[in-house]
C-alpha cells in the first residue's frame, strides 16, 4: 500500500480535467502548478510532502463559485479516491488540510507536524496575495470572472470583506519562511486593491 504513490498519474490526468474546466480562470490547474512548484522549493521544511502534494491536488478539484461547501466537497473527494492508498489517519489529515483553505485558519491537529504542513500548505495557497502587482492584478481579475454572475456592488462589498479580514490579521502567512518573502508586498497589494474596491 504504502509503495504505491498518493497520486499516480492516472489520478492527475483525472482531476486536471475539472481544473481544466471552462469557468475556472483562477482556480485551474495554473494555480495547482504553482502550488506544486511551491512544495517543490519547500520540501525539505515538510513533514508528509506526499500529503501536502495530494491535499494540492484535491483543495480546489470541486469549484462552484456560487457553493459555499466546495472545500468540504473536495475533501470528500479525496477521501474516496485516496481510499485504500493511505491509512485513515494520513487521509484524515488531508481531508483536514483541504478542508482549511476554507478559512485559512489552521486546522484542529494535535500533531505538531501534520499542524507544520498544514501552516505550509495554506501559505502556499495564498502565495499569489504576495506575487509582483501585475501577476497579483492578473489573479483578482480572474476571481472576478469566477464571479461573473456577482453584480459590482455585490462583488465590491464582499471582496473588500475578503480583504480586510486577512489586513486584519496579525500575519498573512503562518510560517516565518513565507512571511519573510511574501507578508511585505502581501499587505501592499490589499491595501491598495481595497483602496480601488471602495474607492
Amino acid at each position: 500500500m504504502e509503495n504505491e504513490p498518493l497520486i499516480d498519474d492516472a489520478l492527475k490526468s483525472e482531476l486536471a480535467a475539472l481544473y481544466r474546466a471552462a469557468d475556472r480562470h483562477y482556480h485551474g490547474l495554473a494555480h495547482i502548478e504553482a502550488m506544486l512548484a511551491l512544495a517543490a522549493e519547500y520540501r525539505p521544511l515538510l513533514h508528509d510532502p506526499e500529503a501536502v502534494e495530494a491535499a494540492i491536488w484535491f483543495h480546489d478539484a470541486i469549484y462552484d463559485s456560487r457553493a459555499k461547501d466546495n472545500e468540504a466537497k473536495s475533501a470528500e473527494l479525496a477521501e474516496k479516491r485516496l481510499a485504500g492508498r493511505a491509512d485513515p489517519h494520513r487521509l484524515a489529515r488531508i481531508a483536514a488540510m483541504i478542508n482549511a483553505t476554507a478559512t485559512h485558519q489552521l486546522p484542529p491537529l494535535r500533531d505538531e507536524n501534520a499542524l507544520n504542513d498544514a501552516a505550509l500548505l495554506l501559505d502556499m495557497d495564498l502565495a499569489i496575495l504576495g506575487a509582483e502587482p501585475a501577476v497579483f492584478d492578473a489573479y483578482e481579475k480572474a476571481v472576478r470572472l469566477e464571479y461573473g454572475w456577482v453584480d459590482e456592488p455585490m462583488w465590491r462589498a464582499g471582496r473588500a470583506a475578503v480583504l480586510k479580514s486577512f489586513l486584519g490579521r496579525p500575519h498573512i502567512f503562518y510560517t516565518s519562511g513565507f512571511r519573510q518573502r511574501f507578508e511585505t508586498r502581501a499587505r501592499t497589494n490589499l491595501q491598495r486593491s481595497l483602496a480601488a474596491l471602495e474607492g
